[in-house]
């Protein structure tokens, strides 16, 4: 009786896992979507490459769910749904616009073709438009400064204020809340009334007090003021909900206990007070300076860019849409995306730096 050699099992040859052709290899999946995406962006029609772009999405992300549903990975199938919002609204469009930076692409014209890196060398070296740029850009970061450093001040007092107990502090509170809950847009039209030069409040009571017709925006320092009193009206009582949230987690036994010791006002602040609320002002100053820089909407309807108040922002919305150069302004935006990752790194190393220290 013959016998048949037989191959160890060490030495038997199996494709690899990552080529196994399978509806839950999502390595193989992701591979093959990037390689067709690619190809199809390089080769075929932007309406063409499109849909195959969306088609392969679509494969990538049916291979995680086989996948997860074959391991039991029923947590991943639960936010399934979420992931694929959060993409479909948030991450495609950024990939997208990032995709149109490296384009010369108008809405107003069919025509599309690869520059590389020509928009972001025009936005910032171009004589005529890098002189706009960086002059909105100057413009922002004086607005950055002014709005939240009023934001922080104001905030901070009212928190203060009302850390306290006073009659009538529930219906006071509610009305110092009641801006931030209004829309951009009613706060703008309030001020733009607020600021009329004919029949509004603040003409009346100047001129009352001064000869002439008084006219808050007919200059820059008036412009810029008008709007940064707008803007801090409106957001300092964020500043003040993260403040309070603060100021009333502090243990009363230590306000207590610096009171038998006779410890003075400014020493109780610093050394207990402080402390809970450090955190708390640093994070708000880290998303008040965020939305600082997206500051385009009080400057439309207060002055539409006019008396030198033009922001980056409002600069980036004329472009893309006024003037329908949509790769500039997409070049623009994430230029402003990575001045903003550099100033949250910057937060985030102070903040880690300080904690260490502490």
């Amino acid at each position: 009786m013959s016998v048949i050699p037989t191959m160890p099992a060490s030495r038997v040859r199996t494709a690899p896992a990552f080529l196994e052709m399978s509806a839950d290899n999502w390595r193989l999946a992701i591979v093959a979507g990037v390689a067709v995406s690619a190809a199809a962006a390089a080769a075929l029609p932007a309406s063409v490459a499109f849909w195959i772009v969306g088609v392969m999405t679509a494969l990538v992300a049916m291979a995680f769910a086989v996948n997860a549903y074959r391991r039991r990975h029923y947590g991943g199938l639960l936010v399934a749904p979420a992931i694929a919002v959060l993409f479909v609204m948030n991450i495609f469009p950024l990939l997208w616009s990032l995709g149109l930076s490296f384009f010369a692409y108008q809405s107003n014209q069919q025509s599309i073709r690869f520059v590389g890196l020509g928009n972001y060398i025009k936005v910032l070296t171009n004589d005529i438009a890098a002189a706009d740029n960086w002059h909105a850009l100057t413009n922002t970061a004086m607005f950055v400064v002014l709005t939240v450093a009023a934001q922080m001040v104001v905030g901070f007092l009212l928190a203060m204020l009302f850390a306290k107990q006073f009659p009538l502090r529930k219906y006071l509170l509610i009305l110092v809340l009641t801006p931030m809950m209004l829309s951009v847009v009613a706060s703008g039209v309030f001020f733009t009334y607020y600021y009329d030069p004919t029949f509004g409040i603040l003409s009346y009571v100047m001129n009352s007090i001064a000869d002439g017709q008084f006219i808050l925006m007919d200059n820059k320092a008036g412009a810029v003021a008008g709007i940064v009193f707008a803007d801090a009206w409106m957001w300092s009582p964020f500043v003040m909900l993260l403040v309070l949230a603060g100021l009333v987690s502090v243990p009363k036994y230590l306000y207590e206990a610096a009171a038998i010791d006779r410890v003075s006002a400014w020493r109780r602040f610093w050394t207990i007070t402080f402390p809970y609320i450090r955190g708390l002002l640093m994070l708000a100053l880290l998303f008040r300076t965020i939305e600082a820089f997206k500051l385009a909407d009080l400057v439309i309807l207060l002055t539409k860019g006019g008396n030198d108040t033009m922001t980056i922002s409002y600069h980036l919305i004329r472009i893309a849409n006024e003037q329908n150069k949509t790769s500039e302004g997409a070049a623009i935006s994430y230029i402003m995306l990575f001045m903003v990752i550099v100033l949250t790194n910057l937060y985030l190393y102070l903040a880690n730096r300080r904690d260490r220290e502490s």
